[in-house]
């Protein structure tokens, strides 16, 4: 698009058709979005990092850069949480308020997300404009071709309807959605760890503190290594039993056969345990997932072909998920979906848990609720992940989840370009800040350093503070090792089931999962789909020869339990720092 002050005489006459049709002029047509702006900036998106007269001047933007594509309905998908419903109830909104440009924002299940860009990559056919899809796909995305990364879009046909005020390197994602070749592929428009949780109020208990330390021999506080995480959950679960006459439990997990099983695992529990490799943000050559890398090739995730999903590190991390959650959680824990199982422990009666998502911190800070007290402030806390015995420094140690616009390159240009304005406008400084309060899935440093969030940090239990540490970076997304992710993904929950549900042991569940991803690799070699960054398998060899070499697959330890350790919250807000 030429810049230049004078609008072509097609949209002039479509300008005055529409500003007749609503009987006024073409002026008042065209203030019509400036006083939109105005009315959002001054109340919905008063809390900005921005003053109001650079929010305005951003909006103006908006409204400027919509001309082309005014009149239009796009269409966009996300999964279901509290960040993306303020997106499709708020921002769609005022975004049509501001562009005139209409927005259909689908909240669906993070698995139809999935299922809908697969059919799209697929067929070819254009089902949504955009999608918001989790930066797990960065493997799939920079090897098919099937997207357009945003590095392309800004520097190509994107290049006049790219927010000036963008400002990239402000994401604190952007790693997460970069591939290998250092082109940026989405764009992050939330953010969420997974973490420890923990009942502060309980574990300050003087009583109960006595109590541990007779029966363990060291203090009750943050476990640091998953021998500390056990015997807490055995305390409350089988000593403590009961707290102001109600049962309670020393953890919760879920269990029951369903997609969501799967992201229990792949959400980096392997890497928890310490399964992979030293890297960040992820292991190389052998990833959180158990895959091995050559170059850019994955050459195979059996121990026998290099790679770790089925070998000690792994086996250990899914037998300690089945009798945690058999020994130490509610009964009901076995039959729970994610969906089921994250308002738990707002519900009161859970001591700990050990893969908790932040995403929950909004439904947890609620006045009433049985962990939250009388001023608003919670009786819980949040910490880094204990780590498991396998866990070696310079490892990822869990999983931060980065959902992020994608765009396809089989959606039309001007549908797409309507697209990325409204992307954009999700992310902008302008509303970034006010939905981060929301839905507290910070995406921008400049929103997560505001005076905002520190004022906001005594009631999000730790929150803040983990966001603005240098240890946050030991948190990230499934990486670039996986070659393709709903292919692989999907075989996770029905091979962990037949664990979780006992059918098979760990090692035999392990076993089978291994072998269909090393299948499905397979078959993506032969295709020959993926380019020179496909997959190409290592020969089988005997499972001894890897343990010999350096990093993972690691060999079983004598020692699957060493002594328990704890730190001081307190304490360990300051490690934080270092």
């Amino acid at each position: 698009m030429k810049k230049n002050n004078k609008l072509p005489k097609v949209l002039l006459m479509s300008v005055a058709v529409a500003a007749a049709g609503l009987g006024m002029s073409i002026q008042a047509y065209a203030d019509q979005y400036l006083d939109a702006a105005n009315k959002w900036v001054a109340d919905e998106f008063a809390e900005s990092t921005l003053d109001k007269a650079a929010q305005l001047e951003e909006m103006k933007w908006f409204t400027e850069a919509a001309k082309p594509f005014r009149g239009m309905t796009i269409n966009v998908a996300s999964e279901t949480i509290a960040t993306h419903e303020y997106e499709a109830k708020v921002l769609a909104k005022a975004f049509e308020e501001i562009t005139g440009i209409k927005v259909n924002h689908d909240l669906i299940q993070e698995g139809d997300v999935v299922e809908k860009l697969q059919t799209q990559m697929q067929s070819g056919r254009n089902i949504y404009d955009a999608y918001i899809n989790d930066s797990d796909l960065i493997g799939t995305h920079f090897r098919y071709g099937k997207v357009v990364p945003i590095s392309d879009m800004i520097e190509g046909d994107g290049k006049d309807y790219t927010l000036p005020t963008l400002d990239l390197e402000d994401f604190i994602g952007l790693s997460f959605t970069t591939g290998p070749d250092g082109k940026v592929y989405q764009l992050p428009t939330q953010q969420f760890a997974n973490l420890y949780w923990f009942r502060a109020d309980w574990f300050a208990r003087d009583d109960l503190k006595k109590q541990f330390k007779e029966i363990y021999g060291y203090d009750l506080g943050v476990p640091v290594n998953w021998s500390a995480y056990e015997d807490i959950a055995e305390f409350f679960s089988k000593h403590v039993k009961t707290i102001d006459g109600e049962t309670v439990y020393g953890h919760m997990d879920y269990g029951k056969k369903d997609p969501s099983l799967g992201w229990r695992f792949t959400d980096a529990w392997f890497s928890m345990a310490g399964a992979g490799d030293k890297g960040i943000p992820n292991g190389l050559p052998v990833d959180e997932w158990g895959i091995r890398v050559e170059g850019c090739r994955p050459v195979g995730s059996s121990v026998t072909r290099g790679g770790a999903t089925n070998g000690p590190a792994a086996v250990y991390a899914t037998e300690k998920y089945v009798d945690w959650m058999r020994d130490y959680a509610p009964p009901e824990a076995q039959g729970m979906t994610f969906s089921e199982a994250g308002p738990v422990p707002a519900q009161g009666a859970i001591a700990q848990q050990i893969f908790w998502y932040t995403a929950f911190t909004a439904s947890m800070t609620t006045k009433g609720l049985p962990v939250v007290n009388e001023d608003g402030t919670p009786k819980w806390r949040m910490a880094p992940s204990p780590k498991g015995p396998y866990w070696q420094e310079g490892m990822k140690l869990g999983y931060q989840d980065t959902g992020a616009w994608t765009f396809m390159t089989s959606t039309p240009e001007k549908q797409r370009l309507a697209a990325w304005l409204y992307a954009q406008f999700t992310v902008a400084k302008t509303v970034s800040l006010k939905k981060t309060l929301v839905g507290l899935t910070p995406i921008r440093e400049s929103d997560i350093q505001s005076e905002a969030m520190t004022k906001a940090a005594p009631m999000l239990g730790g929150l803040v503070e983990f966001y603005r540490s240098p240890a946050r970076t030991q948190w990230s997304p499934t990486g670039t090792n996986v070659p393709d992710y709903p292919k692989l993904a999907q075989l996770w929950w029905k091979y962990v089931s037949e664990a979780a549900s006992g059918e098979k042991t760990a090692q035999e569940a392990l076993d089978g999962l291994a072998g269909a991803q090393d299948k499905v690799m397979q078959r993506l070699e032969r295709a020959n789909v993926q380019g020179e960054c496909g997959p190409k398998l290592n020969p089988e060899r005997d499972a001894q020869y890897w343990f010999d070499q350096p990093g993972a697959p690691k060999p079983k330890l004598a020692n699957e339990k060493p002594q328990g350790k704890t730190v001081a919250y307190e304490e360990l807000l300051k490690s934080w720092q270092q």
